[in-house]
Order: structure tokens, then C-alpha cells, then sequence
């Protein structure tokens, strides 16, 4: 995992974190006044039946009279019924302000997940973005709704037996809250220890993640270098070390709660001794020393569930971290006020002011340099005319991508300008740019659902009769009518029960049913076979007719019919022209060309005869 991936916290409990986290309460704020009000009540209610029971005893069970004992059993009833509808309402309020907060904090984070760069996901592993959305986002939902219920009522409770106990007598009241301070020094020293722990549990969980995402997606991968007994000695390594924090976790838990309990012990004991003492003084009743037995009881209660809600709180802060990091995370590449102002943004579009580009892209003295240093353009100067189809050839690493990610906007200049039509493109907005794009990748990806849903997501109001237009463009439409349910057929999981050639077809189609003014095609046809790559050819000549092209490829058939070919070299461009004018001057392209393409054209000529 990267840098940016192992960030580790290192704070103390962190308030302006969880003030941050808290506006995601704040659509449910009339539901948590609800429920703290709720909340109080039950403490109050919960307060009163040991003082309920302190008047049974003097006034009843001493004196051994039923008088008034009626009114009694019907004033405990009441507050019994009181009780029930308070825990109704708690839990129906809590329930729904712990669903609303998962709901938007998996909201916000999917769109955030939108906006943000393709440099995000080329540094973030898939896993650790599952594991933010999924466990993190329903931790914090837990203990944002739970917590602040546990928080209310404690709090309330304690105040209200304390009250309770200090009206009935004073001194003995006292003498049972003095277990307080060292309570404090004991919750500060374990909860530091718990935070410590739980940040390390949600790290390891993030990795497990991480590793289920690779280990299912390249199940293949793994199997045919039969590397499932390493995979596995790695994936032990993580889960080895989530149990081994895990069980540390616990054992400071596991020591913290005795400590409460034995506190609240040596309460209870205090006030036998100082409360029977007082009985048998006559300065005490019997009810009343019965009253505070059932206080410090109760009242050590909520210092536990308490002390429990700061343990979750600490647990849950590793979530909370973790999760504001991706909500918080900026796009690198991001629109300015004036071009939203006038284009609109990703989500609210403004397209009755968008113009149609004609096509001509021009870089001007562009240079780029990754995050990590690596510097890929130096000074980099091309114009493409509208409608020009430019290939781009050269070694691994040249820097065909990078040209291909500068033009398409996945990433911008570190200096110099890229001008669409004579404007710098940054003087629209990105969806702007996208929208006039077309992309097809050299591993196609489809989504679960039909064929007909996955040409229709190039545009989501496109008709059927243009679905079918499109599929027939890019010659899909021949296997797509030999298919069992034609384009009501399934494609599978990233389009798993179609070939690769099916996939590409697909994409492709795809694609130009937005009627994009650019399009790349990325290695397109490496991984098809040859009659698809014959499919994929014929189509080009059509669907690129009029748009501006940029296409990276290594077979010479899908270059060679390109208007220019470019030669990349670290970034430069070595040579360029038509193929039979690069092939003349026995460069550059003439060695990739007899290393790399003369084997395939002889291929194809015996697949001639």
C-alpha cells in the first residue's frame, strides 16, 4: 500500500472531528431533539422507581398499612406504561436517524467518489474505498444515533440520582459519588490505549478488504500462475493481524469495564456502611437506605454504559477518520467559479450553454510531471486539425498515455496549455470535455444488467432505434442477433458471459452513441481475435469519419490507415507522417515496425491465401 493509503493518526480524541461529522446529523436534528427529550424522560422515570420503592417501604411494608395503597399501585402503573411508550419511541427515533445517517454518508461519499480524479483511483485500492463505504459509514451510523441516545439518557440519569441522593441526605450522597475522580483517571488512561488499538483494527480491516478485492477480481490471474498458496500465506498475514489487534482491543476493554464495576462496588458497599450505620443511629429510614442501594446501583449503570459509548466513540473515531478523509478529499483536477458558473458542474450541468467544438486540439509547450516526480512531457507541442486521426506508437513508458490523459482532461498540465478549438480547455468545464468524448479501453468494462442497458449508458435517453443505429455502426449488431435474447441478453458481472471481442463491440457502440467530437481508442483491439479486430477495422473507417481521433496500438492494422503517425520517444515526438513515409526513412518506426508488426503481417497475408 502507498503513502497516502498508510496515513496514520496519531491525535488524541479529536472533538473537530466529530463537530465535522456531526452536520451529517443535522437533517435529523427535530428527530435527536425528540430523542434527547425521550431520553431524559426515561432517566427521570428510571430515577423515580427507586424512590417509588423507598415509599413503599416507610409508608406501607413498616407500618404494615394498606392505606393510600391504591393510589400507589395506580401512580407506579402510570409511570410503568410512561416507560414503555418512552423505550417505543427511543428506538423507533434512534432506528430511523441511524438509517438516514448511513443512507447520506454513503450518499455524499459515492458522489464525492464521482467528482474526484482518476489520479484518486490510480493511488487508492478498491478495497480501502469498499471498506470506508460499507463497515466505516455504518460504524459511525451506530454510534452517531446510538451514542448520542446512550449519551442523553446517561447523562440525564446520573443527574437525576445524584439529585435524588443528595435531597435524600446529603452526606451520604457524597460519600458514594466520591468514586468519580478515580473513575475519570481510569476512563482517560484505558480509552487512549482502546483508540490506539481500534485506529490499528480499522487499518488492518481496510487491508482485508483490499486483498478479498484483488483475490476475487484476478481469481483467474491466480489459478493459472497457481499462486493460491501465496495469496492465501498473505491474505493469513492480514487476518492474523487483525485478530492479534483485535484481541488487544478487547483485553483493554476487557480490563477497563471490571475497573467500572469495581468502582460501582465500593459505592454500593459505602452506602451500606454509612446507610446502615445511619439506620441503626435512627438518623435514616430503612426505605431510604433501601432507596440508596437501588441508586448506587442504578447510578453506576450509566457511568458503565457511558464509559462503553466512549469506548465506541474512540473505535468509531478510526471510521470517522478514514471516512472524512475520502469525503474531504478535493478532485485535482476541479472546474473554476466563472467556467461553473457558466457550463454548470458534473451534477447540474448547464447545456444550453455548451457549444459543439469542431474538433482541433492543439498542445502548447505542455509539460507534466506526476505527483510521485516523475516527469513524463517536457515542452510538448502537437496540433491535431478536426476530423485527423494521429497514432501514437512507441516503447513502453514513451508517454503515449500521458498525451492521450492530457487531451482527454483525466489529467492537466503541471505547465503549458492544451487549447480545444483556440481555447485553453480549462476555460470549459470537465463535463464539457467528457461529453464530446469518446473511450474505448483495451479491457472493456460492461455492468451487470443487458446489452441494450450497456449501449444505452453512452446515453440514457437514447432510443431503441438509435441503440440498434449505434450497434450496427460498430458491426455489434450481427452477434448480438445471434444471442439468445438479442439485446435483452444478459452480459454478467463486467460483462463476464460475453467474449472479449463481444465486450469490445459493445463499448464500442457504447461509445459512439453519444456522438463524441473525439475519440480514443486505447489498445483497443489487442486483446481481440482476429475476425473482431476485422470487425472493429471496418467500423473505425466509418465511425471516425468527421471526428478527431487519437489511437494507441500496437497491431500495424489499426494504425496504418491513420492520417499521421507520431513516434513517441521519452516523450517526444521522433518522427511522424503516413506509415509508407515512416517505413521510407528506416527510423524509429521502421525498427518497431520489423520488430513488433512484421510477424503480423505476415499473419495476415497468410490468413489471405
Amino acid at each position: 500500500m502507498n503513502q497516502f493509503e498508510e496515513h496514520d493518526y496519531s491525535k488524541e480524541f479529536d472533538p473537530h472531528l466529530w463537530r465535522k461529522l456531526l452536520r451529517f446529523a443535522k437533517p435529523y436534528r427535530w428527530q435527536l431533539t425528540g430523542l434527547g427529550f425521550v431520553m431524559i424522560m426515561v432517566a427521570v422515570v428510571d430515577a423515580l422507581f427507586p424512590m417509588m420503592n423507598r415509599i413503599a417501604i416507610d409508608r406501607f411494608i413498616v407500618p404494615a398499612t394498606t392505606e393510600g395503597l391504591a393510589g400507589f399501585l395506580a401512580l407506579y402503573g402510570v409511570l410503568v406504561v410512561v416507560q414503555a411508550a418512552n423505550v417505543f419511541t427511543l428506538i423507533t427515533l434512534a432506528g430511523r436517524v441511524e438509517v438516514g445517517i448511513v443512507h447520506d454518508l454513503r450518499e455524499v461519499g459515492f458522489r464525492r467518489l464521482q467528482e474526484l480524479s482518476f489520479s484518486y483511483y490510480d493511488r487508492t485500492p478498491v478495497g480501502w474505498i469498499m471498506a470506508r463505504m460499507t463497515s466505516d459509514a455504518q460504524r459511525l451510523g451506530d454510534t452517531i444515533s446510538w451514542g448520542l441516545v446512550d449519551i442523553a439518557w446517561g447523562g440525564a440519569m446520573m443527574v437525576a440520582i445524584g439529585a435524588f441522593m443528595i435531597s435524600m441526605n446529603a452526606r451520604l450522597g457524597l460519600i458514594v459519588l466520591a468514586v468519580i475522580p478515580p473513575l475519570a483517571v481510569a476512563s482517560m488512561y484505558f480509552q487512549k490505549r482502546i483508540l490506539e488499538a481500534n485506529r490499528e483494527v480499522r487499518k488492518t480491516n481496510s487491508r482485508i478488504s483490499g486483498a478479498y478485492n484483488e483475490g476475487i477480481m484476478g481469481a483467474k490471474t491466480t489459478k493459472t500462475l497457481v499462486q493460491e498458496q501465496a495469496n492465501l500465506a498473505e491474505f493469513t498475514t492480514h487476518t492474523n493481524r487483525m485478530r492479534e489487534t483485535s484481541v488487544r482491543t478487547a483485553i483493554f476493554s476487557g480490563l477497563y469495564m471490571p475497573i467500572v464495576l469495581t468502582l460501582g462496588s465500593i459505592g454500593t458497599g459505602l452506602a451500606l456502611w454509612a446507610g446502615g450505620t445511619g439506620v441503626m443511629a435512627g438518623v435514616i429510614t430503612y426505605g431510604t437506605l433501601v432507596a440508596f442501594i437501588g441508586y448506587t446501583v442504578q447510578f453506576f449503570e450509566p457511568v458503565r454504559e457511558l464509559a462503553r459509548v466512549i469506548t465506541e466513540l474512540q473505535a468509531a473515531q478510526a471510521s470517522a477518520e478514514r471516512i472524512m478523509s475520502l469525503v474531504e478529499t478535493e478532485p485535482d483536477i476541479v472546474d473554476s467559479l466563472e467556467v461553473v458558473a457558466r457550463y454548470g458542474d458534473s451534477f447540474h450541468p448547464r447545456r444550453e450553454n455548451w457549444e459543439r467544438p469542431s474538433g482541433r486540439i492543439e498542445f502548447r509547450n505542455v509539460s507534466f510531471t506526476y505527483k510521485e516526480g516523475e516527469q513524463v512531457l517536457s515542452n510538448f507541442n502537437l496540433v491535431v486539425e478536426p476530423g485527423e486521426s494521429i497514432a501514437l506508437v512507441g516503447e513502453t513508458g514513451s508517454g503515449k498515455s500521458t498525451i492521450v490523459n492530457l487531451a482527454c482532461r483525466f489529467y492537466e498540465p503541471t505547465s503549458g496549455e492544451i487549447l480545444i478549438d483556440g481555447r485553453d480547455y480549462r476555460e470549459r468545464s470537465i463535463l464539457w470535455h467528457e461529453s464530446h468524448l469518446g473511450y474505448v479501453l483495451q479491457q472493456p468494462h460492461l455492468f451487470s444488467g443487458t446489452i441494450r442497458d450497456n449501449i444505452r449508458y453512452g446515453r440514457l435517453d437514447a432510443s431503441e432505434q438509435e441503440i440498434r443505429r449505434a450497434a450496427e455502426l460498430v458491426n455489434a449488431h450481427q452477434f448480438i442477433a445471434r444471442h439468445e435474447n438479442g439485446y435483452d441478453g444478459e452480459v454478467g458481472e463486467g460483462g463476464n458471459l460475453l467474449s472479449t471481442g463481444e465486450k469490445q463491440l459493445v463499448s464500442f457502440a457504447r461509445a459512439i452513441i453519444a456522438d463524441p467530437v473525439f475519440f480514443v481508442f486505447d489498445e483497443a483491439t489487442s486483446s481481440v481475435d482476429t475476425e473482431t479486430e476485422r470487425l472493429i477495422q471496418d467500423a473505425v473507417q466509418t465511425v471516425l469519419e468527421g471526428r478527431t481521433s487519437f489511437i494507441i496500438a500496437h497491431r500495424l492494422s489499426t494504425i496504418r490507415r491513420s492520417d499521421r503517425i507520431l513516434v513517441i520517444d521519452s516523450g517526444r515526438v521522433v518522427e511522424e507522417g503516413a506509415h509508407r513515409d515512416l517505413l521510407a526513412l528506416r527510423g524509429k518506426y521502421y525498427q518497431l515496425y520489423t520488430s513488433q508488426f512484421l510477424e503480423e503481417e505476415e499473419e495476415e497475408v497468410l490468413a489471405h491465401h
